[in-house]
């Protein structure tokens, strides 16, 4: 039973942290990342399909990304596709190949995303912390039902420890993205 507590809460906060990392994934930083195109999606025969399952995305140098479309009739789209999301890069089209060059980030351009890493930073501590919360929840029930108090003092404890871990790890995720950006 209280294993089964601890358990549950460590796998919420895990989702917590996998879901972090998605995030702060498709933030644009001064470098080129294939994940900044994750979410956009493209019309494909009439299905919006992801990006990555219609075209070949390579990073040729630090501030490129190619796209070769699997089908060249699909160009069109995926280069509408690109316009219409929130990357702010204009695609260009050789016939063949689309090429996405980005530009340097501005410094205040570079401060917005740093905002917005530590917005995703903490909604993930915010779900690790109602894991905790939950689980402390489950624990006090348990208690009520027979638990002995050294048992809920020490599960309990258990449970703080791991929140801090998973608190910590998200900290250096949001510093590691904010260097990222940050750097010229």
């Amino acid at each position: 039973m209280a294993d089964d507590v601890i358990g549950a809460a460590e796998t919420k906060m895990k989702k917590a942290i996998g879901t972090l990392e998605k995030e702060l994934l498709s933030i644009r930083t001064g470098r080129a990342n294939p994940g900044m195109l994750e979410r956009v999606s493209v019309d494909y025969y009439g299905t919006a399909t992801p990006l990555k399952q219609v075209a070949l995305i390579g990073v040729p140098d630090a501030r490129t990304i190619t796209l070769q479309p699997y089908e060249r009739n699909i160009l069109g789209e995926i280069e509408k596709a690109l316009q219409r999301s929130d990357l702010g890069i204009t695609p260009t089209n050789d016939g063949t190949l689309i090429r996405l060059s980005l530009p340097p980030l501005t410094e205040e351009r570079r401060k917005d995303l740093t905002k917005v890493v530590r917005k995703h930073g903490e909604e993930a501590k915010v779900v690790i912390r109602n894991a905790r919360r939950d689980g402390q929840d489950a624990l006090k029930k348990a208690e009520k039902g027979g638990m002995s108090t050294d048992e809920m003092k020490r599960l309990q404890d258990q449970l703080q420890k791991l929140t801090d871990r998973f608190t910590l790890d998200v900290d250096k995720h949001v510093e590691k993205k904010d260097h990222e950006i940050l750097e010229k």
